[in-house]
């Protein structure tokens, strides 16, 4: 039975008739209760299916910097809502039903905080990436020596993600990021963005530094 707790005009919670109620992000929604289908799934159905199932299995894994990177372009949907939609656009290569995630399309954080010159990265030691940027220009509304920098790594061969936030300012201008020793010999994706510490939720696009042997 639904339950009407503001009124006539109110929103209502639970089930009544053929629709429910419910409150969501602020709002009250009403949804009509799903119908059942004898009809097989047409083949673009399947395909969507299958792009979805993709996304969200990739995303699942980093959900904590999925939230801060998307939290300025998130309203009424959920950050995880808008950043699924931007990779079924955006980051989606192959044929179906052979789809795969196009890596360098991958953005974990996406919003107007400048990035710095000179994004490099070599790996000279066993398990580790030297990352480094300059830190030019004077601090201004999209730019602060005090951003703080945050990586990512993905291992499509051990299907794990690896990352830090937040870990030295624009101002270092590099960081070693040691990764698990049995990622060595492995081929991996590596990203990074900054978040700035004076503006809540500004935060850059993630940077796509290549795909890189690990030594």
């Amino acid at each position: 039975m639904g339950i009407i707790r503001q009124g006539i005009l109110g929103g209502f919670r639970k089930k009544t008739g053929s629709v429910i109620g419910a409150y969501w992000r602020s709002l009250d929604v009403i949804k009509g209760l799903p119908r059942k289908s004898n009809k097989p799934p047409t083949e673009d159905q399947l395909n969507q299916r299958a792009r979805f199932g993709l996304i969200t299995g990739f995303l699942s894994w980093i959900g904590p910097l999925i939230e801060v990177g998307y939290k300025a372009l998130s309203g009424v949907e959920t950050a995880m809502n808008v950043a699924v939609s931007y990779h079924l656009n955006n980051a989606i290569t192959g044929v179906a039903p052979n789809f795969t995630i196009d890596y360098p399309k991958v953005k974990y954080s996406r919003g107007k905080l400048t990035l710095p010159d000179n994004i490099a990265m070599a790996t000279t030691v066993d398990a580790q990436l030297d990352i480094s940027w300059s830190n030019l220009g004077t601090d201004d509304q999209f730019q602060n020596a005090t951003d703080r920098l945050t990586l990512m790594v993905y291992n499509p061969s051990k299907t794990k993600f690896v990352s830090v936030k937040n870990v030295v300012a624009r101002s270092a201008m590099q960081y070693d990021f040691v990764l698990p020793a049995n990622f060595s010999g492995d081929n991996v994706h590596c990203y990074l963005s900054f978040n700035s510490v004076t503006t809540k939720n500004l935060v850059s696009e993630s940077y796509y530094l290549g795909a890189t042997v690990v030594m």
